[in-house]
């Protein structure tokens, strides 16, 4: 069923405004970037659909991957630190931007301390633990569980000081296109749908993930895949999509849908085990690493265990914290999670469930953010960078961020003063703002049963068959419209991609190809808009030629 085209106009924009640089999105790629881009002299607005405070970063627990210089463990290094990185990629990371990335790490990282974040401290210098996936404790972390609220607190604040302007409660739908192709500008809505447009010689995609994608996850509402949307839309190029990461232990709660809370993976790096409803071991015999192993290797334990659970499939297992002393103030944030539910971790195991938690794949770029089309930037969680391959390793993402962040402002200052970026004024709105739209309920139990942990072709088939018989076009004209339009075409995307990928690697399990494919070498798979506005499997490349 369509809409008639007279009611998919785009309504006349109300008002305008200009800048050097618009960054969609306040987490820490975003508003590293912007204040980084004010430095360097660049007029720069930053614009959230939320509260600016409000980006996904606060809701980071762990903490920090990084070998600070002179505050380390003994023999660590970023070298062992990049090779932990590369296995837990399952073979899809891009080594050098992995070693890029990975040696700036201490330099963000020290001048976001300079700026004023402050990290739990240790004997002799800052307290560090050790996750999944880690062969040393390099992640440092802030109020116990809560590294990802200094974080924002930090930038936030440092936002405050130099004034930095900040659009709130405006969703970004559209890009401004120059005849050429190029971006010019964003197309905007206020929280009442009030449209305007904000034109640019850059924009910056640094809008987060997909994790709404799914009934059950560790992101907040806002993480609908805006920015993956608008830059498919633009005719940039996305990868690795497929490699969703689910996190092994968020807190069960039966019923629940939307954003749970996450018991983060530090708890494991204390010494808590996995355990299911008689008190065996999920892990023993799983991986050498055992409970520490990736959390693409966890996750998919887990799901088998409850599927072997007696009387059938069972929805959750327990987390074994008893052994860990002082819970509660070194994990505040779960400790006050479980204790809504009346669970206390000294005494109680903590039932979890594994939930979709970061995207590994996006927007494909370079390690300073340069996207496939003109005037576009990513950083962040909505970037495909090659940091994180098949499986993102854990903590490395507040890393990327800050480091990306960075490098993005400087890509986009360097390319500015060479005159290689649009004219803003050339930049136009679509003729039209519609997109299709499914039911974002009807879409999160199709996604959940048929594209989570644990794939077929059937379950994909019969995925994209619902989608295809349940969108319709629908006006852009409201935050809810754009959301669903972007879970829309970012489902359908994410099922191109793992349609095409015939084996199982990382995140990507597909239980009738249970094994890799080794065969023409680990290959990215990419997917952009056809000119009929459907995702389309491009031809697969080595990743020595991605951007």
């Amino acid at each position: 069923m369509s809409t008639p085209v007279s009611d998919l106009e785009a309504k006349t924009p109300r008002w305008e405004a200009r800048a050097d640089l618009v960054v969609i999105g306040s987490g820490v790629a975003g508003l590293t970037a912007a204040l980084r881009a004010q430095e360097l002299g660049l007029h720069v607005l930053v614009v959230t659909k939320a509260a600016v405070a409000d980006g996904n970063t606060r809701w980071a627990q762990g903490g920090v991957a990084v070998v600070l210089d002179g505050d380390h463990d003994r023999g660590d290094t970023v070298a062992k630190h990049a090779e932990d990185t590369l296995v837990a990629g399952a073979g899809l990371c891009d080594e050098d931007a992995v070693r890029a990335i990975l040696a700036g790490g201490p330099a963000a990282v020290g001048k976001l301390r300079a700026s004023g974040a402050t990290f739990d401290g240790g004997p002799g210098g800052l307290s560090r633990t050790r996750e999944g996936g880690h062969s040393a404790f390099r992640v440092i972390h802030a109020g116990g569980d809560a590294t990802g609220a200094e974080v924002e607190r930090a930038l936030v604040a440092q936002v405050t000081d130099r004034r930095l302007p900040v659009l709130e409660h405006h969703i970004a739908v559209d890009a401004l296109c120059t005849p050429a192709g190029d971006v010019a500008g964003v197309a905007v809505l206020d929280h009442h749908g009030v449209p305007g447009v904000v034109r640019a010689s850059a924009v910056v995609l640094a809008s987060g993930g997909f994790g709404q994608l799914y009934q059950a996850t560790s992101n907040p509402e806002q993480a609908t895949g805006d920015g993956l949307a608008l830059a498919l839309r633009a005719g940039a190029t996305v990868a690795d999509i497929e490699f969703v990461q689910f996190h092994p232990t968020v807190l069960y709660t039966p019923g629940a849908r939307g954003r749970c809370p996450l018991v983060t993976e530090a708890v494991r790096g204390e010494g808590a085990t996995l355990v299911d409803g008689a008190g065996a071991s999920v892990m023993a015999g799983a991986h050498p690493l055992g409970d520490l192993a990736p959390r693409d290797v966890v996750s998919a334990a887990i799901t088998r265990r409850m599927a072997l659970a007696p009387g059938g499939v069972d929805d959750h297992v327990f987390l074994d914290a008893t052994g860990i002393s002082g819970f509660a103030k070194r994990f505040p944030t779960v400790h006050a999670a479980c204790a809504e539910l009346g669970i206390d971790p000294a005494v109680d195991s903590i039932p979890v469930t594994p939930a979709a938690h970061f995207a590994c794949g996006g927007v494909v770029t370079t390690v300073d953010g340069r996207s496939t089309v003109r005037g576009l930037y990513a950083a962040g969680e909505v970037a495909r960078t090659g940091l994180h391959g098949a499986n993102r390793l854990a903590s490395n993402s507040l890393l990327e961020g800050l480091v990306v962040g960075q490098r993005v402002a400087e890509a986009v200052a360097a390319d500015l003063a060479a005159g290689l970026l649009p004219d803003p004024a050339r930049g136009r709105l679509p003729r039209r703002r519609s997109a299709p739209v499914a039911g974002r309920d009807a879409l999160q139990r199709v996604m959940s049963r048929y594209a989570a942990i644990g794939r077929d072709a059937d379950g994909l088939a019969a995925a994209g068959s619902v989608l295809d018989l349940s969108t319709q076009d629908s006006p852009l004209q409201t935050h809810a419209a754009v959301e669903d339009a972007a879970l829309t075409v970012v489902a359908q995307a994410l099922l191109t991609a793992a349609v095409g990928r015939a084996e199982s690697r990382g995140c990507h399990v597909r239980n009738d190809f249970p094994d890799r494919d080794e065969r023409d070498g680990p290959r990215s798979r990419l997917v952009r808009l056809s000119p009929s506005g459907q995702p389309v499997l491009a031809e697969p490349i080595s990743l020595e030629g991605v951007a």
